[in-house]
């Protein structure tokens, strides 16, 4: 293979990866180490992290680069709120939920405008989708149902702006689910203010 074609294949694994790569992933795809130096040498790839390249000059997409990090990262509250399309206000931190007693210390360095929330192992998974970034690409997230519970929760820690929004617009709106949020409610002990906000807006 010459170079230009290495290279573009290079960058096709890396934009199909959202934009950022580890040197894992590089590997399996058949890169050899000498060949990940030589792009590193020449400006073609960049670090963006330990283990985790770019390609020099692109914008990767931040969702991606930071749930690669591990595979217990699910974004949650007003992020997944903005990312089901409940809030119109582009979030600057970014809501992130993960089991009790993992450690994130080194992604909490890595990542200043992180906002990490810990739950019960048992609850951790509940409600976990895929869903795609602004920039395409697929992230997990919670659903909606589990998104707005979670956001009732930390109600004193939300801009006002974005909980009333989601709040209104779940509630009055088609894709409301009684069922599947009341269900996740009772498990997050929100149910009483669930069925208000059913009563009051449906």
């Amino acid at each position: 293979m010459d170079y230009i074609a290495e290279m573009e294949n290079l960058r096709i694994l890396i934009e199909n990866n959202g934009g950022v790569v580890s040197g894992k992933e590089l590997q399996e795809a058949g890169f050899k180490r000498i060949q990940i130096y030589n792009c590193l040498s020449n400006g073609f790839l960049s670090k963006e992290s330990h283990g985790y390249y770019v390609l020099t000059g692109n914008l990767p997409d931040e969702y991606t680069i930071i749930q690669k990090r591990s595979n217990k990262i699910i974004f949650s509250h007003a992020t997944a709120i903005f990312l089901h399309g409940y809030s119109n206000r582009v979030p600057h931190l970014l809501d992130i939920t993960v089991p009790q007693g993992d450690n994130i210390s080194r992604i909490k360095k890595d990542y200043q405008n992180t906002k990490f929330h810990y739950c019960k192992k048992e609850l951790w998974d509940m409600g976990i989708e895929s869903i795609k970034t602004p920039q395409g690409y697929v992230v997990k997230t919670y659903d909606i149902e589990r998104s707005i519970c979670d956001l009732i929760r930390d109600k004193d820690n939300t801009d006002t702006q974005v909980y009333t929004q989601a709040i209104r617009e779940y509630f009055t709106g088609k894709k409301c689910n009684n069922r599947k949020i009341l269900n996740y409610s009772k498990k997050l002990n929100v149910e009483d203010k669930v069925r208000n906000y059913m009563e009051i807006l449906q």
